[in-house]
Protein backbone atom coordinates (compact mmCIF):
# COMPACT_ATOMS: atom_id res chain seq x y z
CA UNK A 1 0.00 0.00 0.00
CA UNK A 2 1.24 3.45 -0.74
CA UNK A 3 1.67 5.84 1.64
CA UNK A 4 -0.04 8.69 0.86
CA UNK A 5 -3.34 5.94 1.31
CA UNK A 6 -2.46 4.95 4.69
CA UNK A 7 -2.16 8.58 5.97
CA UNK A 8 -5.58 9.13 4.23
CA UNK A 9 -6.78 5.79 6.20
CA UNK A 10 -4.67 6.98 9.78
CA UNK A 11 -6.53 10.73 9.26
CA UNK A 12 -9.57 9.48 8.08
CA UNK A 13 -9.53 7.04 11.05
CA UNK A 14 -8.74 9.74 13.67
CA UNK A 15 -11.60 11.89 11.92
CA UNK A 16 -13.99 8.99 12.99
CA UNK A 17 -12.72 8.35 16.41
CA UNK A 18 -12.80 11.50 17.43
CA UNK A 19 -16.27 12.22 16.25
CA UNK A 20 -17.45 8.74 17.85
CA UNK A 21 -15.67 9.62 21.05
CA UNK A 22 -17.72 13.28 21.20
CA UNK A 23 -21.25 10.91 20.71
CA UNK A 24 -21.00 8.91 23.24
CA UNK A 25 -20.08 11.63 25.61
CA UNK A 26 -23.12 13.14 24.57
CA UNK A 27 -25.21 10.07 24.43
CA UNK A 28 -24.06 9.64 27.80
CA UNK A 29 -24.86 12.70 29.01
CA UNK A 30 -28.41 12.51 27.51
CA UNK A 31 -29.30 9.10 29.20
CA UNK A 32 -27.39 10.81 32.74
CA UNK A 33 -30.45 13.99 31.95
CA UNK A 34 -33.47 11.93 33.52
CA UNK A 35 -31.14 10.93 36.73
CA UNK A 36 -31.32 13.47 39.31
CA UNK A 37 -29.43 16.33 39.08
CA UNK A 38 -26.40 14.87 41.51
CA UNK A 39 -26.52 12.27 39.06
CA UNK A 40 -25.83 14.80 36.31
CA UNK A 41 -23.11 16.83 37.67
CA UNK A 42 -21.48 13.21 38.63
CA UNK A 43 -21.60 12.30 35.39
CA UNK A 44 -20.17 16.08 34.06
CA UNK A 45 -17.57 15.62 36.57
CA UNK A 46 -16.37 12.31 35.53
CA UNK A 47 -16.73 11.56 32.28
CA UNK A 48 -15.34 8.40 30.84
CA UNK A 49 -11.23 9.00 31.04
CA UNK A 50 -10.65 6.63 28.36
CA UNK A 51 -13.00 8.68 25.70
CA UNK A 52 -11.24 11.70 26.48
CA UNK A 53 -7.65 9.97 26.84
CA UNK A 54 -8.70 8.41 23.00
CA UNK A 55 -10.59 11.91 21.45
CA UNK A 56 -7.80 14.14 22.96
CA UNK A 57 -4.95 11.91 21.40
CA UNK A 58 -6.93 11.33 18.10
CA UNK A 59 -7.43 15.19 18.09
CA UNK A 60 -3.61 15.95 18.58
CA UNK A 61 -2.89 13.56 15.80
CA UNK A 62 -5.25 15.19 12.76
CA UNK A 63 -2.57 18.23 12.35
CA UNK A 64 0.35 16.21 12.03
CA UNK A 65 -1.25 13.78 9.68
CA UNK A 66 -3.20 16.36 7.80
CA UNK A 67 0.00 18.22 7.43
CA UNK A 68 1.83 14.94 5.71
CA UNK A 69 -0.94 14.52 3.21
CA UNK A 70 -0.95 18.28 2.37
CA UNK A 71 2.63 17.19 1.99
CA UNK A 72 2.70 14.41 0.02
CA UNK A 73 0.08 15.80 -2.23
CA UNK A 74 2.33 18.53 -3.05
CA UNK A 75 -0.17 21.44 -1.98
CA UNK A 76 0.92 24.68 -0.53
CA UNK A 77 0.08 25.63 2.63
CA UNK A 78 -1.09 28.75 1.81
CA UNK A 79 -3.92 27.65 0.18
CA UNK A 80 -6.90 29.63 1.58
CA UNK A 81 -9.08 26.02 2.85
CA UNK A 82 -6.14 24.67 4.48
CA UNK A 83 -5.43 28.53 6.50
CA UNK A 84 -9.45 28.76 7.13
CA UNK A 85 -9.43 25.15 8.49
CA UNK A 86 -6.19 25.52 10.74
CA UNK A 87 -7.98 28.44 12.27
CA UNK A 88 -11.15 26.62 12.84
CA UNK A 89 -9.06 23.85 14.39
CA UNK A 90 -7.17 26.56 16.42
CA UNK A 91 -10.52 28.11 18.04
CA UNK A 92 -11.89 24.22 18.14
CA UNK A 93 -8.83 23.36 20.19
CA UNK A 94 -9.32 26.19 22.63
CA UNK A 95 -13.52 25.32 23.09
CA UNK A 96 -12.64 21.71 23.21
CA UNK A 97 -9.69 22.94 26.52
CA UNK A 98 -12.42 24.90 27.78
CA UNK A 99 -15.04 22.28 27.73
CA UNK A 100 -13.08 19.86 29.42
CA UNK A 101 -11.94 22.41 32.26
CA UNK A 102 -15.59 22.95 33.09
CA UNK A 103 -16.82 19.46 33.05
CA UNK A 104 -13.98 18.79 35.45
CA UNK A 105 -15.59 21.20 38.30
CA UNK A 106 -18.84 21.00 39.81
CA UNK A 107 -19.45 24.44 39.69
CA UNK A 108 -19.63 24.11 35.85
CA UNK A 109 -23.08 25.69 34.79
CA UNK A 110 -25.19 23.19 32.28
CA UNK A 111 -25.67 27.09 29.74
CA UNK A 112 -21.94 27.30 29.85
CA UNK A 113 -21.46 23.14 29.05
CA UNK A 114 -23.85 23.39 26.04
CA UNK A 115 -23.01 26.85 24.95
CA UNK A 116 -19.11 24.82 24.46
CA UNK A 117 -20.23 21.66 23.37
CA UNK A 118 -21.88 23.09 20.41
CA UNK A 119 -19.80 25.45 19.34
CA UNK A 120 -17.02 23.16 19.53
CA UNK A 121 -19.56 20.55 17.91
CA UNK A 122 -20.16 23.26 14.89
CA UNK A 123 -16.42 23.87 14.17
CA UNK A 124 -15.50 20.41 14.06
CA UNK A 125 -18.33 20.02 11.56
CA UNK A 126 -17.26 23.88 9.53
CA UNK A 127 -13.92 21.76 9.40
CA UNK A 128 -14.68 18.55 7.81
CA UNK A 129 -16.73 20.83 4.87
CA UNK A 130 -13.95 22.77 4.29
CA UNK A 131 -11.20 19.55 4.17
CA UNK A 132 -13.84 17.64 1.68
CA UNK A 133 -15.16 20.22 -0.81
CA UNK A 134 -11.13 21.78 -1.32
CA UNK A 135 -12.87 24.72 -2.09
CA UNK A 136 -10.14 26.91 -4.13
Amino acid sequence: METLSVMKMLHGLATALSLGCALGLVFRAWRQRASAVAGQATSLQRPWLFVWILMGLSLFSLPFSGWWLVHLVGWPLGQTWLLGGSVLYLLGGVCWLLLVGRLGKATASRRSVVILAGLSGLIFLGIIGLMVAKPV
